[in-house]
């Protein structure tokens, strides 16, 4: 795969401070495929230089010409969609045909999206005897994910661009190649120099530096929660504004009325979209114990159509980890019914799809993430219970219910504590806000509230 020897800052490709380098695993087959600039604490002073000389040019830029290079920056994209594609399955291990329905074409709608908002969004308006201006909020330090790792990056910064914001990205290790791939889009869409900077590097060093430095006005991070701790500490001691979404582990309920056959195989895809590697998946399947038996039957059936059909994990850290969940829940009494720990392939980061029947909800593959493509399935007496079990954990990101009619679906939703519910398998929504309760994060991305997180506010009194 193609990869740039340096970093992007101000507008060009520069070397890094130090002679580190980061080599890119293809998780399929564990061969090298590249290599990119660990970047150092120096790299993100330079960085974030560039962005606070380049703030007052770019915040001063109509909106009507921010939206327009965000729409160069969507067709840009759109002309690259197929190395986009290939690039995540290389790095990701990402089957080609889901890289290209999804790591591919999500950030395209996400980029157009926030093309249209950057030209239509309200940026200032009269209250009372006031005029109420909403202004970018400075230099953003982004850190990314590796599980959608273009679609991470879109979603931070498509809006921090649209609100006026200047932009230091550090993407994750494990899959940089698309984020260089993404920094030749931004200077071939015409963003001036100094408004986006692509700095590589391991989160301890790159990505610590970035959160801590005092040129950044806001973090907006994006991964585990014991991480959005530290990052919220740091950003606490300085008054900095944060953005964090963290993790999951997101209920899906499906209630007496539902269509049983249909809730469970669409919570089973759910799970194992993107290996399993998905912080909304709904990992906690929820069904009345009447139906129960049936339930199990079903996903076990579905479980085992995918054994062919998912990548590999990330890596070999996260391979033993999701391995190890899997051995414990064995050791805690759920019984397996499709998959198990057991390795599937010998060269590789595989991970067999996995489904647990008898779950109680205080096993610790009912209440931690797990991160790959494991389905804990849990009874439950009545809708209470039901509920109790759903909001039972410290997370609160996702979710799904199903029942005959949407009604009753819409009435168990409102009651969960999530940030987002999908209703008899509702679609994905660029516009819509996406966000955490309780330990899963604070702030949202996507649509209009993901532009607000970069925006503040100010009053002029009349």
């Amino acid at each position: 795969m193609k990869a740039h020897d340096g970093i992007y800052i101000d507008g060009a490709w520069r070397p890094a401070a130090g002679q580190d380098v980061i080599e890119v695993v293809n998780p399929a087959d564990e061969q090298v495929i590249g290599a990119v600039p660990a970047g150092t604490a120096l790299d993100v002073d330079t960085a974030v230089r560039a962005a606070r000389a380049a703030l007052p040019g770019w915040a001063a830029t109509p909106p009507a010409e921010r939206a327009a290079r965000l729409a160069a920056l969507r067709d840009v994209l759109v002309a690259r969609k197929d190395e986009i594609a290939e690039t995540v399955t290389a790095e990701l291990g990402s089957p080609l045909p889901f890289s290209q329905a999804v790591h591919a074409a999500v950030p395209i709608a996400v980029a157009g999206s926030y093309a249209e908002l950057a030209a239509s969004y309200v940026f200032e308006e009269k209250v009372g005897n006031s005029t109420v201006h909403q202004e970018p909020v400075g230099v953003v330090g982004a850190i990314t994910p590796w599980n959608y790792p273009l679609h991470q990056v879109v979603a931070k910064v498509a809006p921090a661009l649209a609100a006026g914001c200047t932009v230091v990205l550090k993407p994750a290790e494990d899959t940089p190649l698309v984020a260089q791939l993404f920094a030749e889009a931004v200077h071939e869409a015409g963003v001036p120099a100094g408004v986006f900077n692509l700095v590589t590097g391991l989160g301890p060093v790159a990505g610590q530096a970035l959160a801590e430095h005092p040129g950044v006005d806001l973090v907006s991070f994006t991964g585990s929660t014991a991480v959005g701790r530290q990052i919220g500490a740091i950003a606490g001691a300085a008054i900095k504004k944060v953005a964090l979404e963290l993790g999951g582990k997101s209920a899906n309920v499906i209630l007496p009325s539902a269509d049983l056959a249909r809730a469970v195989n669409v919570g089973v895809a759910n799970v194992m979209s993107n290996s399993g590697q998905t912080c909304s998946a709904w990992t906690r399947m929820l069904v009345h114990r009447d139906r129960y038996d049936e339930a199990v039957a079903l996903a076990a059936a579905a479980a085992a159509k995918y054994a062919d059909r998912i990548g590999p994990l990330v890596n070999g850290k996260q391979q033993q980890r999701v391995r190890g969940y899997i051995e414990q829940g064995v050791a805690e009494g759920a019984r397996l019914v499709a998959g198990g720990p057991e390795a599937p392939r010998e060269r590789g980061y595989w991970v067999s799809p996995t489904v647990f029947a008898d779950v109680t909800p205080d096993m610790t593959i009912a209440q931690e993430e797990i991160f790959g493509p494991v389905l804990s399935m849990l009874r439950y007496e009545d809708e209470e219970d039901a509920l109790r079990i759903a909001n039972g954990t410290v997370y609160g990101l996702a979710g799904a219910v199903w029942a005959a009619e949407e009604a009753e679906a819409v009435a168990f939703a409102r009651r969960m504590e999530t940030g987002q519910v999908d209703i008899n398998g509702g679609r994905f929504n660029p516009l819509a806000p996406f966000g955490g309760y309780k330990q899963s994060g604070v702030g949202r991305e996507l649509g209009a509230h993901g532009l607000a997180e970069y925006l503040q506010t100010k009053s002029l009194q009349f």
